[in-house]
């Protein structure tokens, strides 16, 4: 584009003022562009540079044009040119607010976190400008600044730049007297004009933590709930409108607004990307509750303001991120999956297939909550407190000792406003330890003939729902009330609603159990094993029996402690115990559950081995193969120079997993040659 560079005040070039002067006479004191000649200001834009390139072509200034890469921002509905406009502005000095708002943060009154964003505040504080407070839009506060005219002979008639002839007030009331006494005027003799601008957006929402209260009078509700405890916001807004509420509210009450400022993260796509229309990227929220299909998500472009060109290209972006559309997932898995992605100070990259897996929790949270009243029975009544018994199983031991954790880290996430520490917390304790362990412990139990043992299960179950929905119930609203105002009541002045209800504290539930927990963990290692051994030999529908060999005593009574949980987690036959120094039977399997004890999987009669020898010599054959293929890339001239260090970490870690594999199959050779 060629342009033509004219500086933005004609004094900045006297030898151009003199020049428009020459051609167009003196400059008048009009209106417009510091004092040009009225002819060139009254001219439009693209005319006045003609006239002015004329005016340097006469007399001999012109140098020349050059072409000059550059972007021209255009309107997007009316497609003109769009350039700044000097209009007369109001201003804000911020200097001493800045200093008493950065000073509030160093003293520590006012907290930040995450605390990487105390730099960026410090950084803004410390070298803060004047605030340009005026809008020239149709919508918002109306500056309350009036331009006085006197009625006066004496008083000569005011310039808009003049500072003198402006007067603010609350009202046009207040504003005339103050006029009035500044000109030494009867009020009569004043008239005022108000400023048709509107008040910067971020001036108006500074004042947030006070307007709502009724402030300038000094209400009631001013006085209880300001000021504030926690403000939380995005951290794009950490200057615009966090450090406004706290310049305003230092200056105006004295007081901070706040304590502390929790800065959330920025909702990206899956892919890292900005959510932008143009890209078809945008989830709506609401979406994501209800789903939607792919022809909706068109249909919203088309009905959109997007540019006809951008909506085929918002298309094929909405084709490639949700090919099926946006499945429904819910308003609690939405809540649950946002929390679980706030690592502070870090983006969110929104996958909806992980919001989906939330809303599968969702699921088996109600199914599991479902079959524990099943198993608590129609008649069951809670005891008054949590507190047990003193007849509980280890099983029983073990779930209260990992709610206690549970509600510890729970805890500490939120004080530290760490959620996904909190969100981890929970959902592992109500899947991977009370669905996927203890209900399972629970149902040989729940159906045996000791009422003692039963009645402490069920007892110590409803404590872990009860607990348990408890600490799910800010994520996870809706469906923890659903399933809370199933179940029976401790005492019948209980709180009638989960939201009204005292958050687990660790001091109600203080039941660590390390003891229960070692004993547990063994028969999570056998039973791990003992899965892996099935996988291998393709036995997912059979129960073999199992053998535990153990190192010493200890081991060998916690093994026999827990070898009932073995069986019922892992589905297994029989479940012994080998006394020490005992060999396994026949065609077992082995693999370790820990440096203390092996299991022995029993195979004979369960498979056909010369069947079962010919799948593994030729898996073999594949992976000497491959870990061949491996040694002599890893060996060839120039590997460790040529090759990036990273493929040469993946290779190295390729050849080690070969290698095992290599090993492993060996021993299953050897022990199905022994069976033939």
């Amino acid at each position: 584009m060629s342009t033509l560079y004219v500086s933005p005040h004609p004094d900045a070039f006297p030898s151009l003022r003199a020049l428009i002067a020459a051609r167009y006479g003196e400059a008048g004191e009009g209106p417009g562009w510091g004092g040009a000649h009225p002819r060139i200001c009254l001219l439009p834009r693209f005319e006045a540079r003609k006239a002015v390139l004329v005016a340097l072509k006469e007399r001999g200034l012109f140098r020349g044009i050059e072409d000059n890469p550059m972007v021209v921002p255009l309107c997007n509905r009316s497609k003109d040119v769009v350039e700044p406009l000097l209009r007369p502005q109001w201003y804000v000095r911020c200097g001493e607010m800045a200093q008493a708002a950065s000073a509030a943060v160093t003293r520590g009154d006012l907290r930040i976190l995450p605390e990487a964003h105390q730099r960026t505040w410090h950084a803004w504080m410390d070298n803060i400008r004047e605030w340009c407070i005026s809008r020239q839009l149709w919508w918002g506060h109306r500056i309350p600044a009036y331009f006085v005219t006197v009625s006066d002979p004496a008083v000569p008639p005011g310039e808009d730049p003049d500072g003198r002839y402006w007067v603010s007030g609350r009202n046009e009331a207040e504003a005339r007297e103050k006029a009035a006494k500044e000109f030494g005027v009867s009020p009569d003799k004043i008239s005022l004009q108000q400023d048709e601008d509107v008040l910067d957006t971020w001036f108006s929402s500074g004042l947030f933590p006070l307007s709502i209260l009724g402030w300038p009078n000094q209400s009631e509700d001013l006085s209880v709930f300001y000021p504030g405890t926690l403000l939380e916001t995005g951290h794009d807004i950490l200057f615009f409108w966090v450090a406004r509420m706290v310049m305003l509210g230092l200056k105006l009450t004295g007081r901070l607004p706040f304590r502390e400022v929790y800065l959330h993260a920025i909702v990206r796509d899956a892919h890292g990307r900005k959510m932008s229309k143009s890209l078809g990227n945008v989830i709506d929220p609401l979406d994501v509750i209800y789903g939607i299909s792919l022809q909706g998500l068109h249909n919203q472009l088309l009905n959109s303001n997007l540019d006809p060109s951008e909506v085929e290209k918002a298309k094929e972006g909405q084709k490639a991120d949700f090919p099926a559309g946006i499945p429904e997932c819910g308003t609690d898995a939405l809540r649950f999956g946002l929390c679980a992605y706030m690592s502070q100070g870090r983006d969110i990259n929104l996958d909806v297939n992980r919001i989906l897996g939330y809303r599968h929790f969702c699921n088996k949270l109600w199914n599991a909550t479902k079959f524990a009243l099943r198993g608590l029975g129609k008649g069951f009544v809670p005891s008054p407190t949590s507190q047990p018994g003193g007849h509980e199983s280890l099983v029983d031991r073990w779930i209260r000792s990992r709610l206690t954790e549970a509600v510890r880290l729970s805890n500490q996430g939120f004080q530290a406003y760490d959620f996904p520490a909190v969100t981890t917390a929970q959902y592992s304790f109500w899947l991977y330890e009370l669905c996927d362990v203890y209900l399972e412990c629970l149902k040989p139990v729940l159906n045996g003939v000791d009422q003692v043992a039963a009645e402490c299960a069920r007892q110590t179950l409803y404590t872990c729902l009860d607990v348990g929905l408890r600490l799910l119930s800010p994520f996870m609203p809706f469906v923890t009330e659903e399933l809370f105002q199933r179940l029976p009541r401790r005492m019948p002045q209980a709180p009638p609603s989960l939201c009204v209800t005292p958050y687990p504290e660790p001091s109600e539930c203080s039941w660590k159990d390390p003891e229960a927990e070692a004993a547990l963990e063994l028969a999570l290692s056998i039973t791990r094993a003992e899965r892996s051994l099935r996988a291998d030999y393709n036995l997912t529908r059979i129960r073999p029996d199992c053998f535990l060999e153990v190192a010493d005593e200890a081991t060998g009574a916690l093994a026999s402690a827990v070898s009932g949980y073995v069986q019922a987690l892992a589905s297994a036959g029989v479940v012994a115990v080998l006394a020490l120094g005992a060999p396994a039977p026949q065609g077992c399997a082995v693999a370790l559950a820990s440096d203390r004890c092996s299991i022995h999987l029993q195979l004979q009669g369960l498979v056909d081995p010369a069947r079962e020898l010919g799948k593994l010599q030729a898996k073999r054959v594949e992976a000497q193969r491959q870990a061949q293929r491996l040694r002599e890339r890893r060996a060839a001239s120039g590997y460790p120079v040529k090759v990036p260090l990273e493929v040469q970490e993946a290779d190295e870690a390729k050849l080690q997993q070969t290698e095992a594999e290599l090993r492993k199959v060996d021993e299953a050779i050897a022990l199905f040659q022994k069976m033939l």
